[in-house]
């Protein structure tokens, strides 16, 4: 069989062959938690166990590999009611962190290193953010900090070997240029810190992969350009009248590439975050709470991916480790059917302008301002404390289901195939028309969510799939308003603080309870889709067993 044959088109989609491309599972690819302490929980392993089978994550990163509560880096013996006693030097512990990483590995996920924060007894600031107390500056002492970093890289790869931990990512700090919460220091300091890292880990291995810097939001200003953020760069920005039209650059992405090469440092990849929100400060001061459009994110990666392509690292991977609708661990919309339809499209349409993009986080177990505030409290988490799913869970296991090859991509959904069992399966959403390309923006209590269950029209899905088996099954899920829909079911009962054994049972029944149906494929082969989705709608469509 010739090459040309091999990769003639296999099914005819809406009466046309279809040539096919790859398919990235982009949205599988990392996920992110918040510190590594929550990791030794039962309910977060059983949660992360579970997000792995169903949702397919390959990576998770978090923060907090070195704080105080993992109990790496020890200069005293430490104390209860005794002396603390200082040691003659330090003394590195891993006892906590094999724990945590031993978990990971065993669920067939993988680490992706954040290595920060500062221990305190290497800080030269402390509890600079977070209800746990993170240290978040520059070290005391630049050697001992790698000597930190040496000895545990050094560790990992003597219990895990070393052809594992070549398949990490080790990620220099994060958001180093949000002075003073998640760095105390300057700019250069965060450069300086990521070379005596990159060279420390290199020292290790050369084939360790290391990259940074690690940065917020794309910003449409200059409020990043010196050493530390400007606020009254950010004026214009408070009082734009088109957001979307200004100019969002990436933040010290441009500057830390130059310094990288100028110095001939590695950088194997580039990190950022790409929350499609951002705060502006007035002349008078006063924070803008500012919401870009439901494209947002593909044009950050579009221009990311081709300032990389153009640079001195132009075969650096590009990784988003962090993603969601917002950076508030107290914005309702998480907990959403709006947000599940969001991310849906978001991911479909960037599926292939970068190496991974970590939704941010799996889980409410989540303690960055202490734990939420009743069982729906706005949580990043694709799972509640309890771990009952909300829709943006299920959003992500219908990603999941889709194949690697692309054979239709429309605006409203794709459908795709299996290339190793070339089973073929689709998904499709109906993010409403009259959003008019807004995104679902952020919410500081459910009812002030319900606003956008008003939106519409429905959107009706019709496509055929040819050259198919006759009498094959297709199971097809939709989540809607009133499928799936836990917060709103929650509202309904009253939105209780705490919940009963009862009520906890019957959110969990509801937010599984998706509309259910089969197709089969009739004598011709062709398989006929034809459904009205309604406003916010999310549907899978795969081939059965």
């Amino acid at each position: 069989m010739t090459n040309d044959a091999l990769s003639e088109p296999r099914f005819r989609i809406d009466g046309h062959l279809r040539d096919e491309s790859a398919l990235p599972h982009i949205w599988a690819e990392c996920v992110g938690a918040g510190r590594a302490n929550e990791a030794l929980r039962a309910d977060w392993q059983q949660q992360f166990s579970e997000a792995v089978d169903a949702c397919g994550f390959r990576y998770i990163r978090f923060h907090g590999i070195f704080h105080d509560d993992m109990f790496v880096y020890r200069e005293t013996y430490g104390h209860g009611f005794g002396p603390n006693t200082p040691l003659a030097s330090p003394v590195y512990t891993f006892s906590y962190v094999d724990k945590v990483f031993d978990f990971i590995l065993e669920t067939g996920a993988r680490p992706f290193v954040e290595l920060g924060f500062m221990p305190r007894e290497l800080a030269t600031e402390h509890e600079t953010v977070f209800w746990w107390g993170a240290h978040c500056s520059p070290p005391k002492d630049m050697a001992r900090w790698v000597e930190l970093v040496t000895r545990s890289v050094e560790h990992w790869i003597d219990r895990y070997g070393l052809a594992e931990v070549r398949e990490w990512r080790f990620e220099v700090w994060n958001e180093p240029n949000l002075v003073p919460h998640f760095w105390t220091g300057t700019k250069t300091e965060y450069f300086e810190l990521y070379e005596h890292t990159v060279t420390a880990i290199k020292n290790i291995d050369p084939e360790l992969k290391v990259g940074g810097p690690a940065t917020s939001v794309f910003v449409p200003d200059d409020r990043y350009k010196g050493e530390v953020e400007d606020r009254s760069a950010t004026h214009e920005t408070a009082i734009a009248s088109d957001v979307d039209a200004l100019d969002w650059r990436p933040v010290w992405i441009e500057d830390f590439i130059d310094w990288c090469a100028k110095r001939k440092i590695p950088v194997d990849f580039i990190s950022t975050h790409l929350y499609p929100t951002d705060f502006a400060y007035g002349a008078d001061g006063q924070a803008v709470h500012i919401s870009r459009y439901a494209d947002a994110t593909f044009d950050d990666l579009v221009l990311l991916r081709d300032l990389v392509a153009n640079s001195a690292y132009p075969d650096a991977e590009i990784h988003i480790t962090e993603w969601s609708t917002s950076p508030s661990a107290r914005d309702f919309i998480h907990d959403t059917l709006f947000a599940a339809t969001y991310i849906t499209r978001a991911y479909l349409k960037c599926a292939t302008l970068a190496d991974s993009i970590a939704y941010w986080t799996f889980t409410d177990v989540f303690e960055e301002g202490g734990a939420g505030l009743g069982p729906f409290h706005g949580g990043f988490g694709l799972v509640n404390e309890a771990g009952i799913h909300k829709p943006t869970f299920h959003a992500f296991t219908m990603l999941r289901r889709l194949g690697d090859r692309l054979l239709l991509a429309t605006s409203d959904g794709v459908v795709t195939r299996d290339s190793q069992t070339s089973a073929v399966s689709a998904l499709f959403f109906n993010y409403p028309d009259e959003m008019a390309m807004r995104a679902v923006g952020s919410a500081n209590s459910y009812p002030a969510t319900r606003a956008l269950a008003e939106k519409g029209p429905n959107r009706r899905i019709r496509h055929s799939i040819g050259e198919l088996k006759p009498g094959t099954t297709f199971l097809v899920e939709i989540m809607d308003w009133e499928h799936g829909n836990v917060a709103e079911a929650w509202h309904q009962l009253g939105s209780p603080l705490n919940l009963s054994r009862a009520e906890s049972n019957y959110l969990s029944a509801v937010a599984d309870s998706l509309r259910t149906f089969t197709l089969t494929v009739p004598d011709n082969g062709v398989l006929e889709i034809d459904v009205d989705l309604s406003p916010w709608a999310v549907m899978s469509v795969r081939q059965a067993a």
